[in-house]
């Protein structure tokens, strides 16, 4: 059982309810930015069976447990007593939230990156909600389309950026974790997520499909291996992650179908239980549908 810290547990229920009146949905968190409940569903028998959203009534399913309602989200935290902060679903009415997280751990200057990808693609990032992470890294809060779904994404705009979008999350300011406090940049705590520029919009979603297109490239069987690999290499804490990713690849590029069952057994090699992997590879599937 993890370790109750009532003071960090008072102080994230308060900013989570905070932020649910602007209109943010939110879920409890641990120190380790995980959703603090667990799935009800773990020790189910059949891996096979339909994903659960949420639909049985029970808590534990992650960002579909996000709620604005005050009540719920007490209920929430009552449930996990450990939790010292709160994570912020992305892609939800009404802001549609869609997050850029410019980190600082892959060695590389996220943050020139965007920059450069801002000049390349002519669009300006607005002035809007900056979130400063412990490590030194920030995310930047952006406004959707209410008829677009963004797809979770790391590393694939550039390295060191992240994009949290349809079912995933951000970490609110004022959670506590592990590496330190998440506060947001001075000057912008009262401010909304300002509309995501159009050009950036449209780097952030998957590439059409061209009419006509074979369902196998010439390179699939390579393409393929290189994701599958991709897959392999990831440590705890990516593996849900590059699975997502290499998923979406396989889908954008026509073999997603052929390479699905491949990637499954991959990330189950890594840790991931089958049904997590076929769920995340599922979610890919509609993401870049």
């Amino acid at each position: 059982m993890a370790t109750i810290d009532r003071k960090a547990t008072t102080l994230a229920l308060a900013h989570a309810l905070s932020a649910a009146e602007r209109g943010l949905a939110v879920i409890p968190l641990s120190r380790t930015k995980l959703p603090t409940l667990r799935s009800p569903h773990r020790d189910d028998p059949d891996p096979t069976a339909p994903t659960c959203h949420g639909e049985c009534g029970r808590f534990g399913h992650g960002v579909y447990d996000a709620s604005t309602d005050p009540r719920r989200i007490r209920e929430l935290f009552a449930a996990a007593p450990w939790a010292t902060g709160y994570g912020i679903a992305c892609g939800l009415r009404p802001h549609h939230l869609i997050g850029v997280d410019l980190d600082t751990k892959s060695g590389t200057d996220s943050s020139a990156a965007l920059r450069e990808l801002a000049l390349r693609h002519l669009f300006t990032i607005p002035e809007t909600v900056v979130v400063l992470t412990p490590s030194g890294g920030r995310h930047l809060w952006l406004s959707g389309p209410p008829d677009v779904v963004v797809p979770n994404s790391a590393g694939r705009l550039a390295p060191g950026i992240d994009i949290r979008g349809a079912g995933g999350y951000l970490v609110g300011p004022g959670s506590r974790t592990e590496r330190g406090v998440y506060g947001t940049a001075p000057g912008t705590a009262q401010l909304t997520p300002a509309p995501c520029p159009p050009a950036l919009l449209r780097l952030l979603l998957p590439p059409p499909r061209v009419a006509g297109r074979p369902a196998l490239p010439p390179s699939a069987d390579r393409h393929g291996q290189g994701l599958v690999q991709f897959v392999l290499a990831a440590h705890e804490g990516q593996r849900n992650t590059r699975l997502f990713w290499a998923a979406c690849r396989a889908y954008e590029n026509g073999i997603g179908p052929e390479l699905a069952p491949a990637l499954v057994d991959a990330a189950v090699r890594t840790g991931l239980t089958e049904r997590e992997a076929r769920s995340t590879v599922a979610s890919a599937a509609r993401m870049t549908a």
